[in-house]
Parts: C-alpha cells; sequence; structure tokens
C-alpha cells in the first residue's frame, strides 16, 4: 500500500474524507495525539485498523464525531449527566461510555455493549469526519504497543505503507489521549485517565466521579484471559519506548540525585541515556511533551530512559498513568 501524505488544506481533507467513506484508513491529528480512522460503522474498514496497527481485537475502538446530535445515532440513552458533560467539555479531550445502538459493528466495540464516544476539538478532525459523513473509529495512530503519536512524522514512522493517507498538521496540543468517563451508571467512573480530571467533571455534575481501581497499578485483569477492557489501555501493554525504562519515586531533589548518578554511571559505560525530569509544577508541560520524548529516545538510540515521577493528583495522575504503563512499572524507591 502506497500512503499518501496530505495536507491540511481544505482540498486534502476532502481527498481523505473520501477514502474514509470507502473503506480507507487516514491518520489525522486531534488535540490530543494522531489518530488511525475508519468507518465506525463499516466493520470491515474497523478491521483494517487492528490489522495495521496490530492491536488485539477485543481492545475497544472510540469513535469520533463532529455534532453532538451524532451521539443520538449511536446511543438510545442520552442522560441529563450526559448533556451536561457535553455542554461543558465537547467538543474536547473527553470520551463518554454509553450504551451502544445495534448500527455499531461489534468489531469497533470489541464486542461490549458499549461504545466511547467523543467530538474533537481540532479543526482538521472535525472537517474530516464531517466531510465523511460517518462516524469514526480512531484508536491512536501508531503500531501498537509503542508510544502515542503526536506528530505526523510519529504516524509515518510507525504506518507508513500501512494506511492510505496521512494528515500533515500541527503538532497536537495536549499530548495525551482523551480522559475516558464511563456514564452507564449512577456514579461516573474514570477508566482512562487525561487532561481532564475527576474534579473537573464532579465541578459540572456536582457529583462524586470515582476512579477505576485498576489505574496506576498492576491491575489483576492482566493475567486474565476473560477480562474485557471498556476502554482502550486497560488490559495491554502500552506506550512503550524501545528501551528499558525506570521511574524514581521519591522527595523531588533526591530523586533528580539518584537519576543524576544512575545516567554519569550508564554514560560511563559507554551507554545513551535518555532522562525525563519535569517540576511538580510541570504537569501540564509533561503531559504535553511525555510522548514526543519516548519518541525522541526511540530516534536517539537510548539504551536506558531514566525519569522522575510525578506527584499522582490533577494531571499528574494522568500522566504518570502513562509513565507507569511504559515503563512496564519498573520503579525504583528513592
Amino acid at each position: 500500500m502506497n500512503t499518501k501524505i496530505l495536507s491540511d488544506t481544505t482540498e486534502d481533507i476532502a481527498t481523505a474524507a473520501e477514502i474514509i467513506a470507502a473503506g480507507g484508513l487516514v491518520a489525522f491529528p486531534t488535540e490530543t495525539v494522531y489518530g488511525l480512522g475508519a468507518d465506525a460503522l463499516n466493520a470491515e474498514a474497523v478491521g483494517k485498523v487492528y490489522a495495521a496497527k496490530g492491536r488485539p481485537s477485543d481492545n475497544p475502538m472510540i469513535v469520533h464525531i463532529s455534532s453532538k446530535d451524532d451521539l443520538l445515532k449511536l446511543t438510545s440513552a442520552v442522560t441529563p449527566d450526559m448533556e451536561k458533560l457535553m455542554e461543558a467539555f465537547w467538543p474536547g479531550p473527553m470520551t463518554m461510555i454509553v450504551p451502544r445502538l445495534p448500527v455499531i459493528p461489534d468489531t469497533t466495540t470489541g464486542g461490549l455493549s458499549t461504545v466511547g464516544v467523543r467530538m474533537p476539538d481540532h479543526p482538521v478532525a472535525l472537517s474530516l469526519i464531517s466531510g465523511s459523513g460517518c462516524p469514526i473509529a480512531a484508536p491512536s495512530a501508531n503500531l501498537s504497543g509503542k508510544p502515542s503519536p503526536t506528530t505526523a512524522k510519529d504516524v509515518v514512522e510507525d504506518l507508513d505503507g500501512r494506511v492510505d493517507a496521512v494528515i500533515e498538521s500541527t503538532d497536537c496540543r495536549v499530548g495525551i489521549e482523551s480522559t475516558v468517563i464511563d456514564m452507564t451508571s449512577d456514579t461516573p467512573v474514570i477508566l482512562r485517565p487525561g487532561i481532564l480530571t475527576a474534579e473537573d467533571f464532579e465541578k459540572v455534575l456536582g457529583k462524586t466521579v470515582e476512579l477505576d481501581p485498576a489505574l496506576n497499578q498492576r491491575p489483576d485483569p492482566f493475567n486474565n484471559c476473560d477480562f474485557k477492557p471498556k476502554a482502550p489501555g486497560m488490559k495491554y501493554k502500552h506506550y512503550a519506548p524501545k528501551a528499558p525504562m525506570v521511574v524514581f519515586e521519591g522527595e523531588e531533589q533526591a530523586v533528580r540525585r539518584a537519576i543524576a548518578e544512575e545516567a554519569a554511571s550508564y554514560t560511563a559505560a559507554g551507554k545513551k541515556v535518555c532522562t525525563i525530569c519535569f517540576d511538580s509544577g510541570q504537569q501540564r508541560t509533561a503531559a504535553h511533551r511525555f510522548f514526543a520524548m519516548l519518541r525522541e529516545a526511540d530516534r536517539d538510540g537510548a539504551d536506558i530512559i531514566l525519569a522522575s515521577a510525578l506527584p499522582e493528583e490533577g494531571i499528574g495522575f494522568s500522566v504518570m498513568n502513562r509513565m507507569l504503563k511504559s515503563a512496564g512499572y519498573n520503579i525504583r524507591k528513592v
């Protein structure tokens, strides 16, 4: 397959929309990360996404829409709480898990009775969805298990020759995937943390929002073949760079000293070291830069990645979710 590199002009977006409508695959930018899109209602097209990424078929996909009204075409149950969240956070980096209608094939949902839906906050993404005339199923546009892509260059490195087209545009401004919130019960539950936090949702809903207990720890279901993830990233290893990675936890200055000493030891042994250190007050910057830094480490041929943990609160909790998975929960206490 020859992958077309398209620009973000109106003409090229229209070309990309035609590819989607015809059952093809297009990688496109969103405000979070680049997505790999296919017609969400076309089981064969969605199957191509799994094949291109090497993605397990029970890992559900998020369906992207260009209008709040489009949600009514995908679910029969739009509750007052869903309405509040849509009004506050769409378009934006929020995915809601809702009951699905039969029009959505099992291939898109991983066989679940629910579906994740979001309305991205990016003009290219919205134009592509609208122009294609269908909701777009779009996981991150990377090979399964690798760091999520935040630039077109990242996508091409992974998927050139595997997809029909890639839309080149500006780098993704958020840098980590959307927050996934399960709205299928009275108490909303965050299944994947993102730039929007439980506190953000609680302010709008006026009620408690819980965190899935599997977040930021090695969940038991990793060893359970019958575990059915309700959102991407809950079951399988994610975000892994090529080099082994260690996350250092402890008092901020002690962590920095430990990383510096470790880095010096590796350098003296002729190894190439990548260090990822953010101050505790740089949570938003960490979200924006983390995946990009993992990609840079891969390009530079790093032998080891040494990272400092962030406080697990607010956006820091979301970044640590990715950092722990990237490191395979390889944690060093200092």
